[in-house]
């Protein structure tokens, strides 16, 4: 039992540690752990999109897939040309002596060689809840984060995925509530 708690408290580091390509955006931030629980979120629609994809593991999938930042920190693109974290060694100290380590490694495996089709979904999501955060953050005027919004949809592989994109970057943040809730209330 000591062990799983340790891996709670381990989990619990991705609350705060912020995401670091936030740095060149000029503009917002998010941690890990706001990331994990959007690129979840979008799994969870995208598994319901897609009936035939093992919904279950799709969702573990984004919810672990950073979870080896909690030892190695988070690294952007840039840092990524300079420092080579070894992932694979964060991942055997996070799971030893965790009875269901090796699903995690398995689950964390098949996400990054992205061939299932519940990985390829988990690594669109990835890309999607950036892509969420860019246009929320374009739509009510930062300048920096309209760059990456190509950049981050060329990255998106199913169709699924770019569905979800085009409509995203088709539809205001605030149209979800602004629509109900702009109109002046109707005298009785």
């Amino acid at each position: 039992m000591q062990r799983i708690v340790h891996l709670l408290f381990e989990a619990l580091m991705l609350k705060r540690l912020p995401r670091s390509g936030y740095h060149f955006l000029g503009s917002g931030s998010e941690s890990v752990a706001e990331h994990s629980f959007m690129i979840t979120m979008i799994a969870y629609v995208m598994g319901q999109m897609n009936p035939e994809a093992d919904q279950g593991k799709l969702m573990a999938m984004c919810l672990l897939h950073d979870l080896p930042e909690a030892r190695m920190g988070d690294l952007n693109y840039v840092q990524k040309k300079y420092v080579c974290a070894d992932e694979k060694k964060a991942v055997r100290d996070l799971v030893k002596g965790l009875s269901f380590g090796g699903e995690m490694v398995r689950l964390l495996d098949e996400f990054t060689q992205g061939e299932s089709l519940e990985a390829r979904l988990a690594r669109d999501a990835d890309q999607l809840a950036f892509l969420v955060d860019l246009k929320a953050l374009a739509d009510t005027g930062r300048r920096g984060p309209a760059k990456w919004m190509g950049v981050v949809e060329k990255r998106i592989l199913t169709e699924t995925g770019r569905s979800l994109a085009q409509s995203l970057l088709d539809t205001d943040w605030d149209a979800w509530w602004l629509e109900k809730y702009a109109e002046p209330p109707r005298e009785g």
